[in-house]
């Protein structure tokens, strides 16, 4: 996600297909290009099976300000970072938000090898494992993430078009069926966790088309071993403008792509937040083809206020999948532009 308004003669690399994305090389950052972000969701349960939901979102923005500015105080790079956990025993999410430039021992985003950081908040790969860290007030996140199913390339072969002219277009992959190790502390308590997360890695010159509202974006983790991502761009009046799919059986290679005739996001169910006073719809049901899968949320109040850092204010949360009445997965939904445009 974009958030600073950029200088009108810089030229972004475009987004096309063939490129060949090869890990661990680009885990790291790709700073030519506009937008980037590393996004990690997950369930997890602590020592008395109670569930939680949480993210840990670095984004990357070329500003396109101060290019040929040799100081070490120009503003080339910005990076932000979102911070939230899900506890259906407090009824709101906690939420936090960090900003900087990175320089200076303070932050950075590292290239060829996953490793960002905002002060003590981290993202890095450390050897096989997966290391994310991010310490609040009162909000205290410290997980291991293991690798179980191979990556899974976006789109065609990495290559996600999001509207109808493939130059709106990242380069995107996931790792999904990560499990889950580690420390949550909310609130002066401290939980021994695990679970399962989603890793989302995805960098773009120019990602979404000008008619986009916002987006419905799910990435789930199947109880079978595989996994499914979906989203939508919305246009006007919540209008489908694009739409996009991959579902992987168990623990394949293989993944099955949907074109957007085959997908459709139908709301079942809206809240209203009470703080900005945005009516998001947070239960769906979603077809792809001839399947239909029902998305019910953890805890309806999921709503994160990133506009002291981001700009943005959107709905982010833990929910459950379901086959008519069978369990079929669990993973994060994110909603965008129901209070107004979102603006990369």
């Amino acid at each position: 996600m974009v958030f600073v308004a950029a200088s009108a003669d810089v030229v972004y690399p475009e987004v096309v297909p063939g490129y060949e994305i090869q890990l661990p090389r680009d885990e790291g950052s790709h700073p030519q290009f506009r937008t980037e972000w590393w996004y990690v969701t997950g369930w997890l349960e602590d020592e008395s099976g109670s569930p939680l939901g949480f993210q840990l979102t670095f984004f990357r923005s070329r500003t396109g300000i101060d290019e040929d500015n040799p100081s070490r105080f120009a503003l080339r790079q910005v990076l932000f970072a979102h911070l939230a956990v899900s506890d259906p025993k407090r009824g709101s999410p906690l939420h936090h938000e960090k900003s900087a430039r990175p320089g200076f021992g303070l932050a950075a985003a590292a290239e060829g090898a996953l490793d960002v950081h905002i002060d003590d908040w981290h993202l890095r790969r450390d050897g096989d494992t997966y290391v994310a860290v991010a310490n609040a007030d009162d909000l205290q996140l410290d997980l291991k993430l293991r690798p179980n199913a191979p990556p899974l390339l976006q789109g065609d072969g990495g290559f996600s078009q999001k509207g109808p002219d493939p130059r709106s277009a990242s380069y995107y992959y996931s790792l999904p069926q990560l499990e889950v190790t580690g420390r949550v502390a909310i609130e002066g308590r401290d939980r021994t966790v695990r679970g399962i997360a989603w890793f989302d890695h995805e960098w773009s010159g120019a990602i979404v088309d000008e008619r986009a509202q916002g987006w419905d974006w799910v990435g789930l983790n199947l109880d079978d071993g595989g996994a499914l991502m979906m989203f939508q761009m919305r246009g006007p009046e919540e209008s489908e403008l694009w739409a996009a799919a991959k579902w992987r059986a168990g623990n394949s290679n293989d993944a099955v792509s949907y074109r957007p005739e085959e997908i459709e996001w139908k709301p079942l169910r809206r809240w209203r937040s009470s703080r900005s006073g945005v009516n998001y719809p947070v239960e769906w049901q979603v077809t792809l083809g001839d399947r239909v899968i029902t998305l019910r949320p953890l805890m309806d109040d999921q709503e994160n206020d990133a506009r002291g850092s981001t700009g943005t204010l959107y709905w982010e949360g833990a929910v459950r999948a379901f086959e008519g009445n069978k369990p079929i997965g669990r993973g994060y939904l994110e909603l965008t532009g129901y209070g107004e445009k979102m603006r990369l």
